[in-house]
């Protein structure tokens, strides 16, 4: 028993080595793997690659912002036009309220006399002409009381067509709401993640980040403006260098590209339509070749940036929230098309 017992005691004590060889390998392969991940961790990106991030989220938010802009373009119409079917519906239901009170007091009226039969009143009568001049006016009476029903019933038939149009009004403004909530989020999100980016840059870093220029110095309306609404659009732009950029604004202090674009015309007298895909169809389509102070340049293939040309190669825009309003060549972004809106 002896000998039976001191091998499986050797087994045993085989059993815990080779545990404790396997703890210290998975110990050992663990650590080598921790290490090797600190070892391996994604360097900090350089300013170029936070540049080349940062400059494809502001251009993914400024899609998102013109989508914005439309769908809220779109809700303000349609709460104008429900608005207007409240204030109509309104007026339709006070001229209602006085028709049904006309014709309250007409039934009161027969209810008193008791509707008698016309030829008894005339024989009741205590005076013959003065009932026979009353008769005429109760047959007059009664002929205004059919065309005060007949007006009842067309107010009643309008105030619910009134109804009907503006139950489709509040249909739509509910969808352009919820278009309007997806579209901030997803432009919310972007400018976000482009703000952590740029954080882990340093004020040096961050600065040479930027282009153009925002300094009024020396810049002057051209006197090539082809006429005097161009001119003073272009005026008003000079005006706002160093507005800073917020997304969905159109001024006075601050601007989103194409809410720039808006004012500057509004300010010459001109309505512009409120997003880039609206105002690059607006007035005639001109080469860059043929470029004059005034035009309306615009960027990238989804037309999702636009400036005002300057002249000399230049435009005046509203970048990006790392940029206030400010002067830039056209070469900074990739020209798409150019308009020429006066």
């Amino acid at each position: 028993m002896g000998t039976h017992r001191r091998p499986r005691q050797r087994a045993t004590g085989g059993g815990r080595v080779r545990t404790a060889v396997t703890i210290t390998l998975a110990g050992a392969a663990t650590a080598t793997g921790l290490g090797g991940g600190t070892g391996h961790a994604d360097p900090k990106p350089t300013a170029t690659q936070v540049k080349a991030k940062v400059d494809k989220l502001y251009r993914e938010a400024e899609i998102a912002t013109e989508k914005y802009n439309g769908a809220k373009e779109k809700a303000d119409a349609a709460e104008q036009r429900l608005e207007e079917l409240r204030d109509e519906a309104a007026r339709k239901e006070g001229r209602l309220h006085s028709a049904r009170e006309a014709l309250g007091s007409v039934a009161a009226a027969q209810y008193r006399r008791g509707g008698l039969d016309p030829a008894l009143q005339l024989a009741l009568s205590a005076d013959p002409d003065a009932y026979l001049e009353g008769a005429a006016f109760v047959e007059r009476a009664g002929s205004r009381q059919t065309a005060t029903v007949g007006r009842v019933r067309k107010e009643l038939r309008e105030i619910e067509q009134l109804r009907g149009a503006a139950r489709i009004e509040v249909t739509s403004l509910t969808s352009r709401r919820a278009e309007l909530k997806r579209h901030r989020e997803t432009v919310t999100g972007k400018l976000e993640t482009a703000r952590r980016l740029l954080s882990r840059l340093t004020t040096e870093e961050r600065a040479g980040l930027a282009h153009g220029t925002n300094d009024r110095a020396g810049l002057t309306v051209s006197p090539k403006a082809p006429n005097s609404r161009a001119a003073a659009a272009v005026a008003y732009a000079h005006q706002k260098l160093g507005s800073p950029y917020v997304w969905g604004a159109t001024g006075p202090d601050a601007f989103d590209c194409s809410g720039l674009i808006q004012a500057a015309y509004r300010a010459a007298g001109v309505s512009l339509p409120r997003t880039t895909y609206a105002q690059i169809d607006t007035g005639r389509r001109v080469s860059r070749s043929e470029l004059r102070p005034g035009d309306l340049v615009f960027f990238y293939p989804g037309i999702s940036h636009v400036g005002i040309y300057i002249g000399d190669g230049r435009m005046i825009h509203a970048p990006n929230p790392s940029a206030p309003v400010r002067v830039a060549p056209l070469d900074e972004m990739p020209f798409a098309g150019a308009t020429r809106v006066v």
